[in-house]
């Protein structure tokens, strides 16, 4: 993945890039069924290429059970790791006992170093 061509951008998933040992994907906004399908290509890709995958969650204001569904078969595939992820995401993941899985971080460094 070399740039924007490699990753859709529909206003839910930005531009990722490659840092330290994988790459980066931007995702902002409402996450649920009727707007995953870019984050989706968007991890799937960037999985298929990169050891470490990381999801810069910070501007993501809203994810549901699709979007965590979505965040847990891609961890099969890769190093996910979840940078930043707000208040609802955290919440998410507590109630769901996701937040024992999935690797979550503070921000996009912490998770590039770990």
């Amino acid at each position: 993945m070399s740039g924007a061509e490699d990753v859709p951008c529909d206003g839910v998933v930005e531009d990722g890039y490659a840092a330290g040992p994988g790459w980066v994907v931007v995702a902002s906004g409402e996450l649920d069924q009727d707007t995953l399908p870019s984050l989706q290509e968007a991890l799937a890709a960037a999985a298929d290429r990169h050891p470490v995958v990381v999801l810069d969650a910070s501007a993501v204001t809203f994810g549901d059970s699709s979007f965590l569904n979505l965040l847990l078969r891609v961890r099969r595939t890769t190093a996910l790791r979840i940078a930043a992820p707000g208040e609802q995401l955290r919440r998410l993941f507590a109630l769901t006992g996701a937040d024992t899985v999935l690797s979550l971080y503070p921000d996009v460094p912490a998770a590039l170093a770990s």
